[in-house]
């Protein structure tokens, strides 16, 4: 465990870099949201088409891999909801922090940590991980919140959430590497040297944003937080070893990515979403920093637990 704790010190000393920066006014609040716009539009982008263009379609639409993971994350899902309801939270309340339970800081924080510790091969589980993150849940709760607003779902909804995905640009990069992949296109070199370049920016910048946005971040509503910080690091995790390993069976290698996927943090932009629908935020902004604070020694555990799966 040790020898873990100390790979992934690099990557949480880049968050601390991120957070003294703007804690002592080095950099602004701005500053910050503008890096984490850079990573957002432009480096991670540039990472995720690199590894879907050099990928086959079948290793990202892996169907047993999608239902194990989707159907772990959507139990606790629906846990948190009932959870949330029987507390006295209200529809809205419960799908939040019930999307704090499921959604991790995959595309930020997971890709690069994962892909660095266990190669390039764990780039196509993490991408499937987020492709569901970010159509699945990510339209449900929107789903959820509009329709118990409207007191219907109506077809508004489905095109507010066609945008959305066809306005994200990792879901892009995905897609547009894939088909590159797919056509079986070459990439000349100086397009190589750039996707390389940029998105070589991607893991820094990230974490340093990761890190500058905690700042902003309250600890209102401590034991709440605490329970989603529980769920998002402990029990996702534990849904996806059962799905996993003993629902679904799949491939060890697999199954370790994504069960080290479902240990990340609470994910920044559900906060992003909470603000905009103004539901619970300073419940969430709680729950990511408690989460992201925490994930320093639960995901050195999962990533222990699951490093021997991944040399068979």
């Amino acid at each position: 465990m040790t020898d873990i704790f100390l790979q992934l010190l690099p990557f949480f000393a880049l968050l601390g870099c991120g957070y003294i920066a703007v804690w002592t006014g080095l950099l602004s609040d701005t500053a910050i949201a503008n890096l984490t716009r850079f990573v957002f539009y432009f480096a991670l982008s540039a990472m995720l088409f690199n590894f879907a263009s050099d990928l086959p379609i079948s290793y990202i639409f892996d169907r047993q891999l999608v239902l194990a993971y989707s159907s772990a994350s959507m139990v606790l899902y629906c846990l948190m909801t009932l959870i949330g309801r029987l507390r006295g939270c209200n529809i809205e309340e419960s799908a939040i922090e019930a999307q704090c339970g499921v959604i991790g800081n995959t595309g930020f924080l997971g890709l690069p940590v994962l892909v660095l510790m266990f190669g390039d091969r764990a780039a196509a589980p993490v991408m499937l991980t987020l492709s569901v993150d970010l159509v699945l849940f990510g339209s449900l709760v929107v789903a959820i919140i509009s329709a118990n607003r409207d007191g219907r779902l109506s077809p508004v909804v489905f095109v507010t959430i066609s945008k959305g995905l066809l306005k994200n640009p990792m879901i892009l990069a995905m897609v547009f590497g894939l088909l590159w992949s797919l056509l079986g296109l070459p990439k000349p070199a100086p397009m190589a040297n750039f996707l390389d370049l940029l998105g070589a920016a991607a893991t820094p910048c990230a974490l340093f944003a990761i890190g500058g946005s905690l700042v902003a971040k309250t600890a209102e509503r401590v034991s709440v937080a605490g329970w989603i910080s529980f769920a998002k690091l402990v029990l996702h995790p534990i849904f996806v070893v059962i799905a996993t390993l003993w629902i679904f069976e799949i491939d060890p290698f697999l199954a370790a990515i994504v069960i080290a996927s479902s240990a990340m943090p609470v994910a920044g932009n559900i906060y992003i979403l909470a603000e905009h629908y103004k539901v619970a935020p300073h419940r969430v902004s709680s729950s990511i920093l408690f989460s992201t604070i925490f994930s320093i020694v639960t995901l050195t555990l999962v990533i222990g637990f699951v490093s021997s799966m991944t040399s068979t």
